[in-house]
C-alpha cells in the first residue's frame, strides 16, 4: 500500500503470524494491545472490563511491561498518563461508570497531546454521548472506534494504538459484555502501518538542565520562563489553545470515517446500528432481503469522526431511516444531523438489560429485530380529519423525525 498524502494508513497489512487461537474477547483485546506495543496498563476491576485487566496483569510482565490494579479509575488514568508522557505505549479502561471518573483527565490529555488508548467495555450502549462528546472541560475531541465482534476488535485495537501515536491523542475503543466474553478463533499479530514520527516529545530526562527542558502539560508545550528573559514569563494560553484547536481539526478532517454498508442500492428502509447490536441488525436485514423487502443497513465503525457522508448517501433515496441502539437513543442525534431532513429518522431501539445491568440484552434477538424493522414497511394509520365527537383530547403534530 502506498503512503497516504495525509493521515495515517487505515487499511494496513498484517504480518504473517501463528495459526489462529481460540480466545475470549477480553483476552484477544489484551493480546492485540501487547502486539501493538502496549507496555503499561492500569485499571480498576469492573465487569465487563475486569477480564481485560486480569489478562494484562498476567501477560504484561512476560513482555517486560507493567500492569497496575489501581485504587480507582482516577488513579488508573493518572498512572497511564504518567507512563504515556515517558513515551511508553500505554492504555487504560473501564465501563462507562468508571470512564465517568476519567473525563477530566481525558480532556487534559487531549490538550497535553499524549497518545493513550482507552477501552470502554460498556454495559449496553448508553455511553455513546460520553464517548463522542466527552464529559471534560475545554474544546476537545478524541477519536472513537466501535468494533462489532472480536476479530474486528483485534484489528481496531492495533489501529487505535497507531492513531494515538500518529496524532498524539487518546483513542477510545468501544466494547461491551458480548465482546468481552465471546470466544472465537482469531489471529493476533503485529500490524504494519506507515512509519510514525519520532517520540522527540517524550519526557526521558535528556533535556533536564539544558534550559530547554521538554514540557507536557494541558496549559502549554513550552517552558513557563525562557532563560534570562523574565518578560516572557507565564503561559500564553490563547496561543496554545488555538494551536491545539487547529491540530484537532486536522485530526478529525484527515482520519478516515469508516462504516460497513449492505443492500443499499434500492433500499427504501435503511437501518443504522453500531457495535454488537449491528450484528443482529445485519442478520435481520439479510433475512428480510430474502423475503423481498427492500431494506439495507449502515454500521458506523468510527463514531468520531462519524461517517456522516456515508449515512447521508444511504438516506438519499430511502423512505425512512431507522436507528437501533440498546439505549434510550443517542447515536440517533448524529444520524439526524447527517441526514438533515432528507428522510424521516425513526428510533427503533430501547434500553434492554439483564437483572445485573451488564448489558445482556433480551432484545438482541434476530427474530425480534426483524419484526421491528418489518414494522417500518407498514403504512402509518390514517389520521381522521376531525376527532370523534366524544373525544376531548388535543392532538399534537408528530415530529418529522419520529419519537426519540
Amino acid at each position: 500500500m502506498s503512503a497516504p498524502t495525509s493521515g495515517p494508513t487505515t487499511r494496513p497489512a498484517a504480518r504473517p503470524g501463528p495459526r489462529p487461537t481460540v480466545l475470549a474477547g477480553s483476552a484477544a483485546i489484551g493480546e492485540a494491545m501487547i502486539a501493538a506495543g502496549c507496555r503499561f496498563f492500569a485499571g480498576y476491576p469492573m465487569t465487563p472490563f475486569t477480564e481485560v485487566l486480569e489478562h494484562m496483569a498476567a501477560r504484561l510482565p512476560d513482555v517486560g511491561g507493567v500492569c497496575v490494579n489501581a485504587e480507582s479509575e482516577l488513579e488508573a488514568i493518572g498512572m497511564a498518563w504518567g507512563a504515556a508522557a515517558t513515551g511508553t505505549p500505554a492504555a487504560t479502561g473501564s465501563t462507562g461508570q468508571g470512564l465517568s471518573l476519567m473525563q477530566e483527565s481525558l480532556a487534559e490529555i487531549v490538550h497535553a497531546r499524549l497518545p493513550l488508548v482507552v477501552l470502554n467495555m460498556a454495559r449496553a450502549q448508553g455511553d455513546y454521548h460520553q464517548a463522542t462528546r466527552g464529559g471534560g472541560h475545554g474544546d476537545y475531541r478524541h477519536l472513537v472506534l466501535a468494533p462489532c465482534d472480536v476479530r474486528e476488535a483485534v484489528e481496531l485495537t492495533g489501529y487505535a494504538f497507531h492513531l494515538a501515536e500518529y496524532w498524539r491523542s487518546p483513542v477510545l475503543v468501544m466494547g461491551d459484555y458480548y465482546l468481552a466474553h465471546t470466544h472465537v478463533s482469531v489471529h493476533v499479530r503485529p500490524t504494519d502501518f506507515d512509519p510514525l514520527p519520532p517520540r522527540d516529545w517524550a519526557l526521558d530526562g535528556s533535556s533536564g538542565g539544558t534550559g530547554a527542558a521538554k514540557l507536557i502539560s494541558p496549559l502549554s508545550d513550552r517552558k513557563q520562563r525562557h532563560a534570562g528573559d523574565r518578560a516572557d514569563a507565564g503561559y500564553d494560553l490563547a496561543e496554545f489553545y488555538v494551536r491545539r484547536g487547529a491540530a484537532l481539526e486536522r485530526m478529525l478532517a484527515e482520519t478516515e470515517p469508516r462504516a460497513e454498508t449492505g443492500f443499499l442500492a434500492d433500499a427504501e428502509v435503511v437501518v443504522i446500528a453500531y457495535g454488537t447490536s449491528a450484528l443482529y441488525v445485519r442478520q435481520a436485514v439479510s433475512d428480510l432481503r430474502a423475503l423481498g423487502r427492500r431494506v439495507g443497513y449502515v454500521r458506523p465503525i468510527t463514531l468520531v469522526p462519524f461517517p456522516s457522508d456515508i449515512v447521508r448517501a444511504a438516506a438519499a433515496d430511502a423512505r425512512v431511516v431507522a436507528v437501533y441502539e440498546n439505549s434510550g437513543g443517542q447515536m440517533v442525534d448524529d444520524v439526524r444531523l447527517a441526514v438533515l431532513g432528507a428522510a424521516p429518522v425513526r428510533f427503533i431501539g430501547r434500553l434492554s438489560l439483564d437483572p445485573s445491568g451488564f448489558g445482556i440484552a433480551p432484545d438482541l434477538d434476530v427474530g425480534a429485530m426483524r419484526r421491528r424493522i418489518e414494522a417500518l414497511f407498514e403504512p402509518p394509520p390514517e389520521s381522521p380529519s376531525e376527532p370523534p365527537p366524544s373525544s376531548t383530547a388535543t392532538s399534537h403534530p408528530t415530529h418529522p423525525n419520529g419519537p426519540r
